[in-house]
């Protein structure tokens, strides 16, 4: 920050609020419901943390140039409060890999308009929370309870399925990146509507295991809509990994339909998850990294979490194969 703007920030110090948002290992689903585009959350627990400070000024919002998107969220919010002469600093602390499919943009945003309103000392509905997301991006649905059905761009969709039975999820990320602002500008309706009796299956899979607290039902919903989604942006790994993960005794596997990691769906079981862990760092060529991580209900949370950089990820060397210089 340059010293005029420092100086600009020099007015009377109102009040601060920190929240966190979580992210994901991109969707369960994704698909055509009645025409809607939609997907089906798969949040995780790795987080972005958000601090908004407010002071007295003339409505200017200053932040990380690497989130000019939570900027505007903040802008967006705190208009929609009625603080037209305050000014906003924002900081960020994401743990979530970028543009890797993990929803770090939406993290981001989500968490930067609940702290806006925790400042304020005011209350954001669910709905108007996704509102102000949906009008700076498309975004993934982490500000709905639970598993949640949400229309990315619309927002005429916000319904919670209900709360995930215990599931790890091994995260698996590979070095290629996707621009999934510039991805959602595509027009791909015609091959959604393709896959729109497919994306139904998923669906009615997934919503049972959750009602039953079966993690099969879900596992095996979600590899549907994976490889239906082969089509679209491919994963070339994808076999591979279904491969391994049946091998690890897994109930099946997610993907980033609009971005590139893979996510192996475990009934917790802390060995399986290690094999197959150790297994893909053998197998796998380019693997990046690992997350070990678990399916959650998302929302927001007033108090970000502690620092989480370093757990449950393990980086591994030289197209992910420890065992090379």
């Amino acid at each position: 920050m340059s010293p005029d703007q420092a100086a600009d920030l020099a007015g009377r110090f109102l009040a601060t609020g920190a929240t966190s948002a979580f992210g994901t290992c991109g969707e369960l689903a994704q698909g055509l419901l009645d025409g809607t585009p939609v997907m089906v959350t798969c949040p995780i627990d790795l987080f972005s943390p958000a601090t908004v400070e407010l002071s007295e000024g003339t409505g200017r919002v200053y932040g990380p140039v690497s989130s000019p998107q939570a900027k505007r969220a903040v802008a967006k919010s705190l208009a929609l409060l009625g603080h037209k002469d305050t000014d906003a600093r924002l900081h960020l602390a994401s743990s979530i890999p970028r543009a890797k499919g993990m929803a770090n943009s939406t993290a981001d945003i989500t968490a930067a308009i609940a702290a806006s309103a925790a400042a304020s000392r005011s209350q954001l509905s669910i709905q108007q929370q996704a509102e102000l997301a949906l009008a700076v991006e498309p975004s993934d649905g982490v500000m709905l309870p639970g598993i949640a059905l949400f229309d990315y761009k619309g927002g005429r969709i916000l319904q919670s399925l209900g709360a995930p039975p215990p599931i790890s999820v091994l995260i698996l990320e590979f070095p290629e990146t996707v621009d999934t602002e510039s991805f959602h500008t595509t027009n791909r309706h015609v091959t959604l509507e393709r896959q729109a009796a497919r994306f139904r299956e998923a669906l009615a899979l997934i919503i049972s295991g959750l009602e039953r607290s079966e993690t099969e039902l879900i596992g095996r919903g979600a590899t549907l809509s994976a490889l239906g989604h082969q089509g679209g942006l491919p994963k070339p790994q994808l076999s591979a990994v279904i491969t391994l993960g049946r091998n690890a005794g897994a109930a099946g596997v997610t993907v980033a339909h609009s971005g590139t990691v893979i996510g192996v769906l475990f009934s917790e079981d802390a060995e399986r998850v290690a094999w197959a862990s150790d297994q893909a760092s053998k197998r796998l060529s380019g693997l990046q990294a690992v997350h070990n991580r678990r399916l959650i209900g998302s929302g927001v949370h007033q108090e970000p979490p502690e620092n989480d950089q370093e757990i449950g990820v393990r980086r591994l060397r030289s197209l992910g194969h420890p065992d090379r210089p």
